[in-house]
C-alpha cells in the first residue's frame, strides 16, 4: 500500500481564544433569546386552549344546570301545580280583581335554580365574586346577578 499524502490545509490566521469566546457567547444569547420565545408562545397558546375549554365546560355544566333545574321546576309545562301551594297567577289575579289573598306572598328571588346551585358550588369551591358573576352572566345570560351574589356570598361593601 501507498502512502497517500492528503492535501494541505489552507493555513486560517490563528484566531484568538478570546474572539472564539465572543462568538459563543454571542450564539449561545441568540439561543436563549429564541428558546425564551418559543416558552412564550407556548404559554400564550396553552392559555388560549385553557380558556377556550373553560368557556365550553362552563357551557356545558350551564346547559346542564338549566335540565336539571327544568327537571326540579318545571315552569313551561302547561301543568298547574296541586297540593296545598297556590299558584302565583292565581294570587296576581285575585288582588287584582280587588281580593286579598289567603296569604302574603314570598318575595320573588332573580335568577334560575341552577344559576343559584353553581353560584353555590363556585363559592364553596373558593371562587371571588368576579369569577362566579362573570360564569352567571355568561352561563345563564343574566343581566343582574348581585341578588343571587348577595344572598350566597352577603352583600357586597361598596
Amino acid at each position: 500500500m501507498s502512502a497517500e499524502k492528503f492535501p494541505p490545509r489552507p493555513q486560517q490566521p490563528p484566531s484568538s481564544a478570546a474572539d472564539a469566546a465572543s462568538r459563543l457567547a454571542t450564539i449561545v444569547d441568540a439561543a436563549e433569546r429564541a428558546a425564551a420565545g418559543v416558552i412564550d408562545e407556548a404559554e400564550k397558546q396553552a392559555q388560549r386552549q385553557l380558556e377556550e375549554a373553560r368557556g365550553r365546560a362552563d357551557r356545558i355544566v350551564a346547559e346542564r344546570l338549566r335540565e336539571l333545574a327544568d327537571e326540579l321546576d318545571p315552569s313551561g309545562s302547561g301543568e298547574r301545580p296541586t297540593g296545598h301551594l297556590k299558584p302565583v297567577e292565581s294570587i296576581e289575579r285575585a288582588e287584582w280583581d280587588g281580593e286579598a289573598p289567603g296569604e302574603p306572598l314570598a318575595p320573588r328571588r332573580g335568577g334560575s335554580a341552577g344559576a343559584r346551585l353553581l353560584a353555590t358550588q363556585m363559592a364553596v369551591s373558593g371562587a371571588s365574586r368576579e369569577e362566579i358573576e362573570e360564569r352567571l352572566r355568561s352561563g345563564f345570560e343574566l343581566d343582574d346577578t348581585s341578588e343571587i351574589l348577595d344572598a350566597i356570598l352577603g352583600p357586597q361593601e361598596r
